[in-house]
């Protein structure tokens, strides 16, 4: 069968991989104008499908962003900030501004303090060679942050256009759906500026005659947990409201058990609070620190789980890095699982986490 091309993108038709560009289901394929899914969903529901690829197919597409004036606004994952802020960004953006923009805000607590999260995310940028504009902080589901930070997307823009850019799993699609509707007040604009001639992926919805609003395929980043466990578990462990802290008095030689897809041992130290921020879905186990490997060996799958049997196919070995607290209220930071806030300093702790998925530690947020 000669290669078929997508008429709105000009992805390349497959019928095989549906998080790929160009999917089309096979019932699809013998229509007059064939499209992919994203754009047949674009194009009769107004929605923005969100479709992945690599590092390298990435930086070859979006060359072109530092080869054009614009804004870039770079969206990431407030629970996974280090499987979602893209570190190859400068050699994509070159000179061209970014605003960073952190995503679920709605799902932390009131006790998180706003001004603490913004400093650290400017820096966690700073440390991969991002230099933003600003940060803003919102719940593209909610809809909290938008309006302010439509108003700095058109501060900065300065009548060019304006790039999204984002990793798998950040919610990129449900923001921009989001950010249309803030920026134009149609819900119908897609539709009605649809075929704008992208290439490979891009959907570029016009802003004004002369500019637009063009999204990017999310990048996929494997040093998110988000791949190495089945979707039943995803659910689990990605919070879907408000965060319910839970706070352990743990004594030296104890245990923590993120169901089974992490764990932090208590090392060293006097008596002291571990405050738990991950989804109020996943089950949190208690045990000693001697008991801690056989618990793992005879019950992992089942008492502690997640991960199913699907995501023990292809969970990484958990892998051990050591920490110790020098001030009181710093954070262990499981990325795209949650953190647990050590509230008394002179700790030593022993993190545990799937191989690939880097467990750093930061001054808390309370």
């Amino acid at each position: 069968m000669e290669n078929l091309y997508c008429q709105g993108c000009g992805a390349k038709i497959q019928s095989t991989d549906k998080d790929q560009p160009g999917y089309t289901p096979p019932s699809s394929l013998n229509k007059e104008d064939v499209l992919c899914q994203r754009c047949f969903r674009l194009k009769h529901y107004n929605e923005i499908q969100d479709v992945s690829i690599t590092d390298d197919d990435f930086l070859k597409m979006v060359s072109q962003i530092r080869e054009k004036k614009g804004l870039v606004v770079h969206v990431i994952d407030i629970f996974d900030v280090n499987g979602s802020l893209i570190s190859s960004l400068p050699r994509i953006v070159g000179d061209n501004p970014v605003l960073l923009v952190g995503n679920k805000m709605d799902l932390l607590p009131n006790s998180v303090n706003k001004r603490k999260l913004t400093q650290w995310l400017r820096s966690q940028a700073k440390a991969v060679g991002i230099k933003v504009k600003d940060v803003c902080l919102i719940s593209s589901t909610k809809g909290q942050g938008m309006e302010e930070l439509t108003e700095q997307i058109e501060s900065f823009r300065d009548e060019k256009n304006v790039y999204i850019v984002g990793t798998t799993n950040v919610g990129k699609s449900t923001f921009i759906n989001r950010l249309i509707k803030q920026s134009t007040g149609f819900s119908e604009v897609i539709t009605t500026s649809y075929f704008p001639g992208t290439t490979l992926g891009f959907i570029e919805i016009p802003l004004d005659e002369t500019s637009s609003l063009i999204d990017t395929p999310g990048i996929v980043n494997k040093q998110q947990i988000a791949h190495y466990i089945s979707s039943a578990d995803l659910k689990l462990i990605t919070p879907n409201k408000e965060i319910k802290p839970r706070t352990y008095q743990l004594n030296e030689g104890q245990t923590l058990y993120f169901g089974g897809l992490a764990r932090l041992d208590f090392v060293k130290g006097p008596r002291q609070s571990f405050v738990c921020y991950f989804s109020n879905q996943l089950p949190i186990h208690r045990t000693k620190l001697e008991k801690a490997d056989e618990l793992y060996e005879n019950h992992i799958g089942e008492l502690l789980s997640p991960p199913n049997k699907e995501s023990l196919q292809k969970l990484p070995k958990l892998t051990v890095n050591n920490f110790k607290v020098t001030q009181d209220k710093q954070d262990i930071v499981f990325p795209g699982l949650g953190w647990v806030s050590i509230m008394g300093d002179g700790a030593t702790v022993a993190a545990h986490s799937p191989e690939g998925v880097a467990v750093s530690i930061r001054n808390s947020f309370n």
